[in-house]
């Protein structure tokens, strides 16, 4: 794996053509790239938000042109701490360079990139988080006492083949044993992001 000290991205200013005054972050999943889900922001009715979707930092062992933020091909989650490190400090160098700080950031991944959502977004003072079809792999640290957790939105398909539905059960009832505000929701779809999904997200960040 090759590693970068930061993260290529694809930026899209509001749909509206407004100057923003807050961000969406998309991260893609496993063997995905920038361009997957930045599409997206076009479906979306979020005034104000300008969209970031980043390049996850490591290639595809397998897909060509796909990335990875750790290997999921062995146990070991190879690069998983070193990703965690790169992406984190990446999000804190963009309220400088965006002019819009944490505080008004959203962060949402999907899949792969829902998990990388939930371990690096608590750390930070972000608005909120949204875990499209994603997992967690363990219960959040806090970094401040003094500031709460983010609220999050978990959505996932009960039909899920990739990531079972058991999974984002466990990550809403330990995000919720541990006093987290936790959006949960339930499609009746696969691995996949379908227009509701979408409708919800929009609710949950608008609301």
């Amino acid at each position: 794996m090759t590693t970068k000290k930061t993260l290529d991205a694809i930026s899209l200013p509001p749909n509206s053509g407004e100057k923003p005054t807050n961000l969406l972050i998309m991260l893609h999943g496993w063997g995905a790239n920038y361009q997957d889900l930045a599409p997206l922001a076009s479906m979306l009715n979020l005034p104000g938000f300008a969209y970031i979707f980043p390049n996850a930092p490591f290639e595809h062992p397998q897909v060509p042109g796909g990335r990875a933020w750790y290997a999921l091909e062995t146990e070991e989650y190879t690069g998983l701490t070193e990703s965690k490190q790169i992406l984190r400090d990446w999000l804190l160098s963009l309220a400088n360079s965006t002019g819009i700080p944490l505080e008004n950031t959203i962060m949402t991944g999907f899949s792969q990139g829902g998990a990388m959502t939930l371990d690096v977004g608590f750390t930070l003072p972000l608005a909120g988080l949204c875990s499209l079809s994603g997992y967690l792999h363990y219960p959040p640290q806090k970094q401040n006492e003094s500031v709460d957790f983010p609220p999050v939105l978990i959505v996932h398909g009960t039909q899920d083949p990739v990531i079972p539905i058991e999974v984002a059960q466990q990550a809403r009832d330990k995000l919720t044993a541990m006093g987290v505000e936790v959006k949960y929701q339930e499609f009746a779809m696969g691995h996949e992001i379908q227009p509701p999904v979408l409708t919800l997200m929009q609710e949950f960040i608008n609301g």
